[in-house]
C-alpha cells in the first residue's frame, strides 16, 4: 500500500488558489472549528488562525503538500502550529492562550483581507463570501486600509465587483477602518 500524500486544510489566503501552487486544491468543509481574527507577538499585524469550537465549521480548501515537504509550507505559515484533523489533513493554528484581539496596534490588513475574500469569492460564489464573514469571529477588530500601498506580500488585485463586496460586508459586520497614514 502506497502512503498518503500529505494534505492540509486552508481557511483564509491559502483558499486564493492565486497565492499558490499547491496541486490538487478542493474545496471542503471542517467541523469542530471556527476562523478567527488574532495576533501574535510574532508579527506585527492580525490575519486569520482557526480555533476549536464544538458545533462550528468552515469551509476552506485541501491540497497536497508538493513531495510531502512541509518545509515551504511552514515558512509560509510560519506563526502557526499544525494539527491534523480527523478528516486526514492538517490545519495551521495558533493555540488558545497565544494570540489576542485584532487592536490599533495590531491591525488586520485589508489587502490581506482582500485576498482572502477574493480566494472565497472565486471558489463559493458570493454566498460562499456571505459564509465567511458569518463564520469568522473578531470583525471588531480594526481594518488598516493598506490599498494604496499593500502590506501583505501576496496582495492580489481585485475586480471592481471584489472590491465592492469586501467594502459591503465590512459595513455590515460594522469593521471599524483605519486609513493608512505611513509613508
Amino acid at each position: 500500500m502506497l502512503p498518503l500524500t500529505p494534505r492540509f486544510f486552508g481557511y483564509g489566503s491559502l483558499v486564493n488558489l492565486t497565492t499558490h501552487s499547491y496541486p490538487q486544491p478542493k474545496p471542503m468543509v471542517i467541523q469542530g472549528w471556527a476562523r478567527a481574527w488574532r495576533h501574535t507577538p510574532l508579527r506585527p499585524v492580525a490575519y486569520l488562525t482557526a480555533v476549536q469550537r464544538a458545533g462550528a465549521q468552515i469551509e476552506g480548501v485541501v491540497a497536497h503538500v508538493p513531495n510531502g515537504d512541509w518545509a515551504a509550507l511552514d515558512l509560509r505559515e510560519a506563526a502557526y502550529l499544525r494539527a491534523r484533523l480527523p478528516e486526514g489533513p492538517e490545519i495551521y493554528h495558533i493555540p488558545e492562550g497565544h494570540h489576542g484581539y485584532p487592536t490599533e496596534r495590531h491591525p488586520i490588513l485589508l489587502s490581506y483581507l482582500d485576498v482572502v475574500v477574493q480566494g472565497y469569492h472565486r471558489m463559493f460564489g458570493a454566498e460562499g463570501v456571505a459564509r465567511f464573514f458569518a463564520t469568522t469571529d473578531g470583525w471588531g477588530g480594526p481594518i488598516l486600509d493598506d490599498r494604496a500601498a499593500p502590506r501583505y506580500p501576496r496582495h492580489r488585485s481585485l475586480t471592481k465587483q471584489e472590491r465592492g463586496l469586501v467594502d459591503r460586508f465590512l459595513e455590515d459586520v460594522g469593521a471599524p477602518i483605519l486609513r493608512d497614514t505611513s509613508p
